[in-house]
């Protein structure tokens, strides 16, 4: 695992890349999860405000509160017209900077990986959640092939070069993920895997938003020789293979869970 942490500022960029994943695998979750209508939810690691938009807009929420400490991100996400209502603010997964029993239900949504202690994280869910409230997550399969990048880092091994990693990668496992709900007390823990695909409609399209949705990788690419770069751009392609017209269909799976505070 790289000791390199995959860190997000411009919300544009993200958004190309990974917001429309976080959409296509976050319609999938909000079915499963059926919340009722008028709660108070918080998203936690908004980033740019995909799956807080995709709250809003699907869901009749009393309010919407999102969460992420990074500016560039949070920018992005205040712009965002279907995210209208919700309010947008710097804060640590951590730490929530909220009072106990605030909310009716905290989301993360493709970001438990990413907090350097996901026990903490949870933990801080369940705190800010309301007894009976929902405390739920969804996050890509990191160690088990699911990431929608996972085609570019197996390239990446194949080099010898360990890709940027999230710093608890291991969190998104199964497994793990129930281990952390039921280790914050919550209750009625459910968990189901989440499939989804996205087509691009030629190769350069699929290289170009997954390149460019986090900068960490721009170093090793810039690394590289002309034709070095072209012969790794040709082995991640040959690992994707094209319809008639020249599209890419590629699939990616989310591992995802909910749990209730106790009453």
């Amino acid at each position: 695992m790289s000791d390199q942490q995959i860190r997000f500022q411009d919300g544009a960029a993200y958004e190309r890349g990974m917001g429309v994943w976080s959409r296509l695998a976050g319609e999938t979750f909000l079915a499963w999860l059926a919340p009722q209508t008028g709660l108070r939810w918080i998203d936690v690691g908004c980033g740019s405000g995909a799956f807080t938009e995709l709250l809003a807009r699907t869901c009749a929420l009393s309010e919407l509160h999102g969460v992420d400490p990074s500016d560039g991100q949070l920018s992005f996400a205040r712009g965002r017209p279907g995210a209208h209502g919700a309010t947008f603010q710097l804060g640590d997964a951590m730490a929530l900077p909220f009072t106990d029993d605030r909310f009716d239900a905290a989301v993360m949504a493709l970001v438990i990986f990413f907090v350097p202690d996901p026990a903490k994280g949870v933990a801080e869910m369940a705190r800010v959640v309301r007894p009976g409230g929902l405390v739920a997550a969804y996050a890509w399969d990191m160690l088990g092939g699911g990431f929608p990048f996972a085609s570019i880092n197996a390239e990446l091994r194949e080099l010898g070069v360990m890709p940027p990693s999230p710093p608890s990668a291991g969190a998104s496992r199964m497994d793990a993920m129930g281990d952390l709900w039921a280790g914050a007390g919550l209750e009625a823990i459910e968990t189901r895997e989440i499939t989804v695909q996205r087509t691009f409609a030629e190769f350069e399209e699929f290289w170009t938003t997954s390149t460019q949705t986090t900068g960490n990788l721009n170093p090793t690419l810039a690394a590289m020789a002309p034709g070095e770069l072209e012969q790794f751009k040709a082995r991640v392609r040959a690992r994707l293979p094209a319809d008639a017209q020249g599209r890419i269909t590629y699939g990616s799976r989310a591992n995802a869970i909910k749990g209730r505070v106790p009453m």
